[in-house]
Formats: C-alpha cells, structure tokens, sequence
C-alpha cells in the first residue's frame, strides 16, 4: 500500500512538471446542428451582451458547422444561431473567460419543436478570473458524493481545522455565503450546515481574496461564495441525483433540481435529502508541566464518537419578467438538520513515571436540531440605457437546539457516578435590506453605489442540570441566558474603468455597527450587560495592466474587519469533556486587516500571486489553565499577524484527453500575542493539490487528483501536522447522454487525518483525531426535460453580512 500511495503521489507530481510548457487557446468552438444532427454549413453566429442583447459580432458556419470566436472581455454574453427557414436560437448565458471549449447548438425547421441547447466540451476544475478563483464542482469526478464541507478542504488554498473554521490562502476569519446571500452562521452551527449539505446542490464555489467595497467588509481572509445548482432553460427541465456511499457505514444523498420557464415567468426548485452515518475518533496525551518544564503529571484521553444525521432543504421561487426592464423575484428556503450522537470517552490518569493512578468512563448523548426559514424579495429595474437598480429584501429565521447528557464514572472500587444535562436552544431572527444603483458611462466606465442595513437578535439559553445515583439538582452557577441585539448600516461607492490596456477601480465603503448584549442573572449569579459602538471606512481597489493578448498583471488591495461571533461574546460554560471546558469571552474586539496582492496571469494557463498581510487585534484560540486539571478553550485579541504568501495555479491540456491543474499555496506567518506570558510563533506552511482528468472516450471519463498540506498553524498555540489525500474517479454517460454513472473513492489510502499539538500554561497536548474520510461513492444523475413549442423566445441580495451567530 505504501509504494502503491508513493508511486500515485510520484505520478501527480511528474505530471505537473512534465506538461509545464502546455498553451490552453483562449477561444470558443460554435457547432451548428440541422433537426437531423447534420453540420450546418453557412448558419450565422452572432455574439450577444447578455445585458441588452447589443450585438458585437457574428461568423458563419464552414462544411463542419463550425465558427470560432476570440474570448471578449470579462463579462456575460450568449450566442445566437439563426438561418432562413429555421428558428433561431440563443444559447444559455457564457461567462468570459470561457469555462468550456465548445458549445453545440441545435436548429430546427419553424414548423418543428424546439429543444435545448446542448454543451459540449469539459469545464475546468479551476478558472482564475480577475479578482476571485471559481471551482467548477460538477468537473471534478471525486466531488461526488462529499458534503460541501469536504469540498471546501479540497479547493486551492483553503484550510480546515479541527473546529471545523475555514481559512482561504493561510488567513482565518473567512465570510462564507451561499448565493451571495448570508448564512449569518459561524462555530459548529456553520459546521454543522456545511458538513450535512451536500455537494450535488452546488454549482460553483468562488473564492475572492480581495472583495470589492461592494461585499461586506467582514471576512480578513476573504470571501467564499457557495452558489448552488439553478437550471434556467426554456421549457419544463430537471435533473434528479441520487447518491450512495460507505466508509464504516452507509451514506445517502439524494436531490431534485426542476424548472419551467415559458414566456415571462421562470418558476423554479430544489430538494435535497441525505442520510449519513459519521463517525470521528480522537487520541489525545496531555503532559502538565511544573519547574522547568518537568512533566508532573500524564492524562490519556480516548474518544469515539458517532452520529447519524438527516438533512432535509427546499429552495423554491419565481421570477417575473414584468417588462423588458423590469424584473421581480420572490424565493423561500427552508433547512431541518437533526443529528443524533453518542460517544464513549476514557481518560488515563498517570503520575510523572507512567504508572496509572486513576480512570474515568465518559459515555454521552446528544441530539442536534437546526432549523432554518428564509424569505428573499428582489427587484431589478434598467432606467433607460445606462442605469440599473436593483433592491434585496431578506427576512431569515434559525431556530436550533442542543441538547447533550453526559455520565462520568470513576473506575475504582469505591468509585463515583455523576452526570451533567445540558440543554442550549437558541433562536436568530434577520432582517436585511439593500439597495444597489449602477450608472454606465459609455462601454468602459461605471460607477456603482449602494446602501445597506441589517438587524441581527439573537436569544440563547444554557441549562445545566448535574445529577448522580439519587438526584438531579440545577447548576446556577453554570446556566445561562444571554441575549443580543446587532445592527449595522453601510454605504458603499465604486468606480471603474478601462482604458486601453489599463483597468482601474477605487472604492470606499462606510459601515457602523452597534451591539447590546445581556447576561440575565439568577438566584446564584447577578446580571450582566455590555454595550459597543464603532463606524470604519474601509477603502478597496485594483489596477490591471494588459501587457499583451496573453500577458496581464493586477495588483489588489483592500482593509477588512471581523467582528467577533456572536456566541464567543457569550461567557457561558460548554463542557467537552470532564477534564476540558469551552467559555465565551465578552471581552473580544474586533480585528483589522490590510491586504494586499500582485498577481500575473498568463492566459487560463498559469496565475502567479504574491500577496501580504497584516492583521491587528488577532483573533486566536487561547487555551487557560483552571485549577490543576482542568482546561478552558476560549478567544481572544492577542496581537499581530503577518503573512507573506505565494500562489501558482496551473492549467494546461498534456494532449487531447488529458487536462491537468495544479495549485500551490505557501505561507510564511508570524504570529505575536499575549496570554499571561509572551507568545510569539511562525510558521512556514505550504498547501499542494493536483487533478488530473481524462477523457477516455466519448461516453467514458476518468480523474485522479490529490492533495498534500505541511505543518501549518491558524491559532498562536496550536500546531497543526502533515496530512495528505489521494482519490480517483470514473464516469460513464448513458441513456443517450440525458444520464450518468459515476464511481470514486476517496481517501483511498486513509491518509487525512488530522494531528497537533497544543501548548497551554504549564501544559502541553498531542491530538490526533480520525474521522470517515475514506469513502466509497456511487451515484446515478438523470436529466429531464418535456420539449416546449416556443415561437419567439422571450427577452428575459443582502448578499454580505454573514456567518457571525453561532458557537
């Protein structure tokens, strides 16, 4: 297994260095069908902007029924094919840069139904376009069957720890969104959601390093757009996928996309239902440390856990088209999670020589539920030829409970047994209006600007009931009710444009936030409440030079915030176990960044970005000492981090059946802070992930892609080690192209795990924990559609504040 993994791992690597010199042409192959399949020759193609169907160019088909046509710029556009006696029709709306090779599209008599549009060609993996990194889920085989938060530990340059917070290019604090709308979600409830969502439902994930002054100023590490799958053709059309996998136990994920579009209404929905077994087990050897770090005493602590969850979404919602430039869209959404759990916990007492002096079962249950409503109104209206308004109106509501038992036993002759409850619901309620008004001057100039404003409550309520052999009684000391109140108005202005080979843009954006919160008091402990107000000016902006048609660099820059999560604000009590506490830490502040990057791009073939940072005001974990056994996890501000990276993306096609993309990320990051003592650390950490995809035959694809992180570190006293992952993948199309087959493995090796080690005062602990990330896939996707008579084709978000309620 070990040469076999080596020899893999030896292969991913050559490939990327033997196929260096590879040319990606930065062009689009048009293919012209007759209702009988046949190459059309002499049809005319004409290129559209998707925003008012103006007219840039056209060709005309040769004896293959094909046209090329050069890459635009950055931008929306659709195709039209027409020719005398036959309907003309428009392609679905293509993005520059091109995210496919080919589009076919089929023309038939006026007197004959019309059909969809067919594409053909692969999408790549990865696409770099200016300002943000896209990963095309659907173009990699083993994405199939992961939940979405598998699929973000495998996306160039974003990291996962043990907590389950996301970092993108070696910076935490990211501003996680589903269709640039908020999840407002942080800690395990946005773990939770992500780990129990499914990959079918995605599209798209979008990772944006520098945002512009549009988007929230939230998140230092950026900003990663989850854009789930929507289907807009003519007709009534729909894809049904249907999912089975196994690692220690079975695994099911099933969804259901459909739409009817016909004249000015475009009705849509999704569904989605999975059933998974998980499981995670933990290793942990704590060393407690006196006078020059001499060990005093050893605690060994085993864990198993597992847990069954289901996981149940609807996405539904219409769009009018009122009027040529008039459009109204109403969409609900609505989530269940529950997550039963159990576990079994042994922890080892040892004096400083080894010897054991005492051991405590731990055995727990708990069950987790999660629910979530969201009502989203919008309007987009063109006032003449040059103005655009649009308008978001959000009302989102969370409701969640956390209800955990555990049972200790001393395992000694006269041992003891005791217990403790808890019970943690909590309720967010959101309310989010925005407004964005765009003015065009000529085809190279804009000027956009907006208003925003949130509303943000939250109730949380912490029960602690400790009970033993012969009776219950309510810890005060312990239960907690906190409640929070939150908003933020901002305003925001950005102007761009293009002058020959120069792209400019400058933008300010203006946020004031206020917070109360309220810490009810009880019989054994007083009330408590604190209050904040600030406002900031955050500036954002790139210039991009086109040295040539294949040449182009771009220097970004941006200030950022990150307010701490509503729930660390919260000093309640959360037991992890008998020996290990979480608390909450009223006393954070926010954060502040400054980013900046200098990227190259040569074509779609190789991107280059050199990027700095400095944080002040860093959020960290902190890990205390309480007594002379027990540990705190909490957050806190401990100072300054600094980070230099360093980024190559790699897309290049070896041969016809072969494309291959690569991605390296390295991260030089200093880290200085205070915590009874002074902390400073650094760390060198370089993340590396290779896909290789190929076509074996027309019906018959193949993919093998892993990954490989270095030590790294994303907190002041934790140090994460090496891990690493290889997958593979086949896919068979059936059923004349309207199906597919698709098998892969993943973790085939069982080689992503995750190890560290932690330093607390006056101690230090090893972790490793393993979870089901070797997973065997099989799954079945079917395409649908009922052909739709269509004599003349019609003319056709609080999208940033995000992820901070949670634990």
């Amino acid at each position: 297994m070990n040469f076999l993994k080596s020899l893999l791992m030896l292969f991913l690597l050559l490939s990327t260095i033997t196929s260096f010199s590879q040319k990606k042409i930065k062009t689009i192959k048009i293919i012209v069908l007759n209702e009988r399949n046949i190459p059309f020759e002499n049809a005319t193609v004409q290129l559209l902007s998707a925003k008012k169907l103006s007219f840039i160019k056209a060709g005309k088909t040769d004896k293959k029924g094909v046209v090329i046509f050069g890459e635009p710029t950055f931008g929306d556009y659709v195709f039209n094919a027409k020719a005398v006696g036959y309907e003309s029709r428009k392609t679905a709306l293509v993005k520059s840069p091109f995210a496919f090779n080919s589009l076919t599209v089929k023309i038939l008599p006026t007197s004959m139904v019309l059909r969809e549009v067919i594409v053909e060609g692969n999408k790549p993996l990865v696409q770099q376009v200016k300002g943000k990194i896209v990963v095309n889920v659907d173009a990699g085989l083993t994405n199939t069957g992961t939940t979405v938060l598998e699929l973000l530990e495998k996306s160039p340059g974003v990291m996962v720890n043990r907590e389950g917070e996301i970092s993108l290019q070696g910076k935490s604090t990211v501003l996680v969104m589903i269709d640039e709308k908020p999840t407002y979600l942080s800690g395990v409830d946005l773990t939770n959601l992500l780990s129990s969502m499914s990959s079918a439902q995605v599209s798209q994930i979008e990772l944006i390093t520098n945002p512009s002054a549009k988007y929230d100023a939230s998140g230092n590490g950026g900003i990663i757009n989850i854009k789930t799958k929507k289907n807009t053709q003519e007709g009534f059309n729909g894809t049904i996928t249907v999912i089975g996998g196994w690692s220690r136990d079975y695994k099911n994920n099933n969804s259901l996309l459909i739409n009817y579009k016909k004249g000015k209404i475009n009705a849509f929905a999704s569904a989605s239902y999975n059933a998974n077994n998980n499981f995670v087990d933990i290793n942990a050897h704590r060393s407690y440390l006196g006078a020059n770090n001499s060990i005093t005493g050893l605690l060994d602590q085993t864990t198993a856990i597992s847990n069954l969850t289901h996981y149940q979404f609807l996405k539904t919602g219409l769009d009018f088209n009122a009027s040529k430039n008039t459009t109204i869209g109403l969409a609900l959404s609505g989530t269940l999670i529950k997550r039963d759990g159990e576990s079994d916990a042994l922890a080892t007492w040892k004096k400083a020589s080894g010897s054991i002096d005492s051991a405590v079962s731990t055995n727990s249950t708990s069950l987790y539920k999660f629910k979530n409503g969201a009502i989203n109104l919008n309007l987009k209206q063109s006032i003449g030829e040059q103005q655009d308004i649009s308008v978001d109106l959000d009302v989102l509501n969370y409701t969640m409970n956390n209800n955990q038992e555990f049972t200790n036993r001393l395992l000694t002759f006269n041992g003891y047994t005791q217990g403790i409850d808890i019970d943690i619901p909590s309720t967010i309620k959101i309310y989010s209006a925005k407004i964005d008004h765009t003015i065009h001057f000529g085809k190279n100039a804009q000027l956009e600007s907006g208003l925003k404003t949130s509303s943000i409550r939250t109730d949380n309520i912490a029960g602690y009931t400790n009970f033993n052999d012969i009776m219950r009684t309510i810890d005060l000391n312990r239960s907690n009710h906190f409640k929070y109140k939150e908003n933020i108005n901002a305003f925001y202005s950005t102007y761009q444009q293009k002058i020959g080979r120069i792209s400019a843009q400058l933008g300010l954006r203006y946020e004031h936030t206020n917070y109360d919160a309220n810490q009810l008091g009880n019989s054994a402990k007083p009330e408590s409440s604190f209050s904040r107000t600030y406002d900031n000016l955050f500036p954002s902006g790139y210039l991009s030079y086109d040295i040539d048609s294949l040449n182009s660099f771009t220097l970004t820059a941006s200030r950022r915030i990150d307010r701490p999560a509503y729930q660390k604000l919260n000093p309640f009590t959360f037991i992890i176990n008998k020996y290990t506490i979480q608390r909450g830490n009223p006393y954070i502040v926010p954060q502040y960044s400054w980013n900046l990057e200098l990227s190259h791009r040569f074509k779609q073939i190789i991107t280059t970005s050199l990027s700095y940072s400095v944080v002040n005001n860093y959020f960290s974990q902190l890990f205390l000492s309480e007594g002379t056994d027990v540990l705190i996890y909490t957050d806190g501000n401990v100072g300054e981090m600094k980070n230099l990276g360093l980024s190559v993306s790699l897309q290049i096609y070896p041969t016809k059946w072969w494309a291959l993309n690569g991605q390296g990320n390295f991260n030089y990051k200093k880290l200085e802070g205070y915590q009874n003592i002074n902390y400073q650390s650094s760390i060198n950490q370089f993340q590396f992930s290779l896909s290789n995809q190929f076509n074996i035959s027309k019906t018959l694809n193949a993919e093998l892609s892993g990954f490989y992180i270095t030590k790294a570190r994303n907190d002041l006293q934790e140090l994460l080690y090496p891990n690493d992952q290889i997958s593979a993948g086949l896919s068979k199309s059936i059923l004349k192209g309207k199906g597919s087959l698709k098998f892969n493995a993943r973790d085939i090796f069982f080689t992503q795990r995750m190890e560290g080690l932690t330093e607390f005062p006056q101690a230090q602990e090893y972790f490793k924990i393993t979870r089901d990330s070797r997973l065997f896939v099989l799954s079945f996707t079917y395409r649908f559609g009922k052909p739709l008579k269509v004599t003349k084709r019609s003319n056709g978000g609080a999208t940033d504040e995000m992820r901070r309620a949670g634990s």
